[in-house]
């Protein structure tokens, strides 16, 4: 692709000379790391650090065009000023990829929790039924059947479109952040089909209110294509909203409303079920995961399910030979009757349905062991430890990410929400491992310990046993203690 057509599938206009134009582009890059010769640099000014200081790294490594927002000449290469480099970087690489989105059926998912299980649920279903899917999402993207490491939940927009047009399978299945959408890494993409799964307090470092949070989740549902259809839970009063702003599309509700298209008239936590009114049919639907969240999650899967024409008698059968996901909801039991959940619940709603969820199992007790993360939301913070102590009999706060934070200072932090807001119902060890040891140690028969927070992902820093995530300390600990499963 040359120069010349790859601008003029963009909103810019690039006064450049008919040679420049002729250049040969071969990819585009926001990443100076990643750059090669014949590139095109996009200068995106970032959060840690801005695009614009990498610019002659790029150009020594062969730029044939550089773009961004700020005003320089005299560069060896040409330059384009445009007034959003993210944007210009979604469209460039749309195009350089040859719109890969529109020759495939493609599915977002969108919500604060929820997307990571639904988007699981749905693929496991799909490929039961004889579909083959790739999934790009928070736990890692799979491509025509090779699983590739993922670093955010939607990736940036180069490599979207190169895994896109990469992909050969029938279905493609997205897990939609509100920042990819804000941050235009879905610019150019079409999406069969839209899921809302809920909308609750998180990331308000980021989008500052709970509207601006709802209004960037809502551009999902702009991108639909023209038979594009919608499918909300409209049990929660964002989704609620939602809805009623996308009457236009066809649109698929669920809920327990009377209204509802799919209508939980029964839901049954304990039992990990709830029955279905779909048109004049009920369905007796069963979640492979507990708790009352999901069976809202296995109800939008089976939403998009049968949008796909796949039969209800074939979903319920997929349903039973799912196997679970990593760090969602995994439990361990163990042989002197403790049980051991490791979820990736980090925010107050999520914390209180996994809670929720235990007690429905039985839970004689529940020991719950999380931390807060540095450099993020911090509003939340005492609404996630308010959220433990209602539904846990013992909470205890520990070390999560640190993102720049030094130790001391994270330690402070946590320290002051747990006295203001627990005072002695709560408890602090600092070292994430030994206070995970600690809760399964002290466990008695019939205590589930709830380890949420990390859920799948890996440690960032250092603990006192040498592991690498939840799971692992979970492991060593149980082995070290001569403890089975």
């Amino acid at each position: 692709m040359r120069v010349q057509t790859l601008i003029q599938y963009t909103s810019i206009q690039a006064p450049l000379n008919m040679e420049e134009q002729r250049s040969m582009v071969k990819g585009v890059t926001a990443d100076s790391r990643v750059m090669e010769e014949g590139y095109v640099f996009v200068a995106v000014p970032g959060y840690n650090s801005d695009g614009h200081a990498f610019i002659s790294n790029a150009i020594e490594k062969g730029a044939v065009l550089v773009v961004g927002e700020k005003p320089l000449e005299g560069l060896p290469v040409p330059y384009v000023q445009v007034d959003n480099s993210r944007k210009f970087l979604g469209q460039a690489a749309t195009a350089f990829y040859g719109y890969p989105a529109e020759k495939k059926t493609v599915i977002g998912v969108t919500g604060t929790n929820g997307k990571t299980t639904t988007s699981h649920i749905l693929k496991h279903i799909c490929e039961q039924n004889g579909y083959t899917c790739s999934l790009f999402g928070t736990i890692d993207n799979i491509v025509n059947g090779e699983t590739l490491p993922a670093d955010q939940t939607t990736p940036d927009a180069p490599t979207i479109q190169k895994l896109l047009a990469e992909s050969e399978d029938d279905l493609i299945i997205m897990e939609v952040s509100s920042h990819g959408l804000e941050q235009y890494r879905l610019e150019g993409i079409s999406f069969d089909y839209a899921v809302f799964t809920n909308l609750t307090h998180d990331h308000l470092d980021y989008h500052r209110t709970m509207e601006e949070y709802f209004q960037a989740k809502s551009k999902l549902f702009t991108m639909l294509k023209e038979n594009g259809a919608a499918i909300i839970n409209t049990d929660d009063p964002w989704g609620s909203k939602l809805a009623s702003c996308f009457e236009d599309k066809p649109l698929k509700t669920i809920g327990q409303d009377q209204g509802c298209s799919l209508k939980m008239e029964s839901l049954l936590p304990a039992s990990s079920m709830v029955l279905l009114r779909e048109e004049n049919q009920h369905v007796v639907l069963p979640s492979p995961l507990e708790g009352e969240h999901n069976l809202y999650n296995t109800a939008q899967a089976y939403a998009v399910a049968k949008s796909l024409d796949i039969p209800t008698d074939a979903v319920l059968e997929s349903l039973q030979q799912f196997e679970g996901i990593k760090g969602r909801f995994e439990v361990i039991r163990t042989d002197f009757d403790v049980t051991i959940v490791i979820d990736y619940a980090h925010t107050a709603d999520s914390i209180s349905h996994t809670l929720q969820a235990v007690r429905a199992q039985g839970a004689s007790s529940i020991y719950h062991v999380f931390g807060f993360r540095g450099n993020r939301d911090v509003s939340k913070r005492e609404k996630m430890l308010l959220a433990s102590l209602k539904h846990a009999d013992r909470t205890v706060l520990t070390m999560d990410d640190l993102n720049g934070v030094s130790v001391s200072e994270m330690k402070e932090e946590v320290i002051m929400v747990q006295e203001t807001f627990a005072g002695d119902r709560g408890t602090f060890v600092s070292d994430r491992t030994i206070a995970i040891e600690n809760a399964v140690l002290e466990a008695d028969s019939g205590t589930w310990v709830v380890i949420t927070g990390k859920g799948h992902e890996t440690y960032q820093q250092d603990f006192c046993y040498s592991v690498h995530s939840d799971r692992e300390a979970v492991d060593y600990i149980l082995e070290k203690r001569k403890i089975r499963v």
